[in-house]
């Protein structure tokens, strides 16, 4: 319950009203979407609900609470503390990170500055994106990707909303608390999109373990080889690769001994394979583990995890 209410005071008054009546199981809410001049969407259990003006969920776009621009503008300061300049560089990114680890995605008028984003203006849209632990998460995947070596290169494989950042950060905060058999390990985390780590003012909002450093806002490629360089990390953790300079770092990741956690959006291996940044690293063979998340009955569902040569360690399609 505090942790809700801690949450709705972020928003105008008005808005504070109607988000009152949200659910009891907080938990369960995974995005609120607030669209100037349109009805309020949240995404709750994996499905889309409208927010009437009680704060009920409802399927009826006509019962939705509409949001007005003065609200969105009230909110976004109130959520800057009146000093939006103060986060201009993550409003450059297109996200404010707020305490409790929760992102807010805007979108608005961008203001260029030669080829750079210099700022974003007349914010009408904002993308709430709640930051909801689950610690334990990773109970059944941990084993699978730990060996007598240490920490196997692994690769979460997962379409939108399945849950992989969650396992992510539940992984990063076993290993590096050290779990079963496997010793504390010192773990670097590049969270280019305060996703992981969920950083207010520079300070981790998500519990990471006792042996985890953490570059904030910071490009994967660029902070992968900054940790190498000062932090001398033994494993390293990024969300969604994708990048072509991605792989440089990745080869030098491998080539100081460190091993990588990394995540990337698919819905299932033949679409990794088909990314040709991704189809060299598994043509080679580099990840040792692939673990494949669906939603199928619930967020964050293992479909398959896998070996460097496909083969299943559970139940789940093929690699080859």
């Amino acid at each position: 319950m505090a942790e809700r209410d801690e949450f709705v005071r972020l928003f105008s008054s008005e808005i504070r009203s109607v988000f009152g009546g949200l659910p009891k199981d907080f938990e369960s809410i995974q995005e609120i979407r607030l669209r100037a001049g349109k009805p309020v969407l949240v995404i709750y259990k994996g499905r889309e609900f409208f927010m009437t003006r009680t704060g009920a969920l409802t399927e009826e776009e006509a019962r939705g609470y509409s949001i007005g621009r003065e609200e969105l503008l009230e909110t976004i300061q109130h959520i800057g503390s009146y000093s939006l300049y103060a986060y201009e560089e993550e409003l450059k990114q297109g996200f404010l990170t707020v305490k409790g680890g929760h992102r807010i995605g805007v979108a608005g008028r961008v203001v260029m500055e030669g080829n750079q984003i210099k700022s974003v203006k007349y914010i009408s849209f904002l993308n709430v994106r709640l930051a909801h632990e689950q610690k334990g998460c990773a109970d059944e995947v941990l084993p699978y990707v730990i060996r007598e070596d240490g920490v196997c290169h692994t690769l979460i494989i997962s379409p939108p909303r399945c849950g992989k950042t969650t396992l992510l950060r539940d992984l990063i905060r076993q290993i590096s608390n050290g779990s079963g058999p496997l010793p504390g390990q010192t773990v670097g985390v590049v969270d280019e999109r305060s996703e992981i780590a969920g950083s207010y003012r520079g300070v981790p909002q998500n519990d990471l373990g006792i042996r985890t450093d953490v570059l904030d806002c910071c490009p994967k490629a660029l902070g992968m080889m900054m940790l190498l360089r000062s932090m001398a990390p033994q494993v390293i953790a990024v969300d969604e690769l994708g990048d072509y300079e991605d792989i440089h770092a990745i080869e030098a990741v491998k080539n100081c001994g460190c091993r990588l956690l990394a995540t990337v959006h698919g819905s299932s291996v033949e679409d990794i394979k088909a990314k040709p940044l991704l189809q060299k690293l598994v043509t080679e063979k580099f990840f040792q583990r692939y673990v494949l998340l669906w939603n199928h009955d619930r967020v964050g569902q293992i479909k398959g995890i896998f070996d460097e040569r496909g083969t299943p360690l559970l139940p789940g399609e093929s690699l080859c």
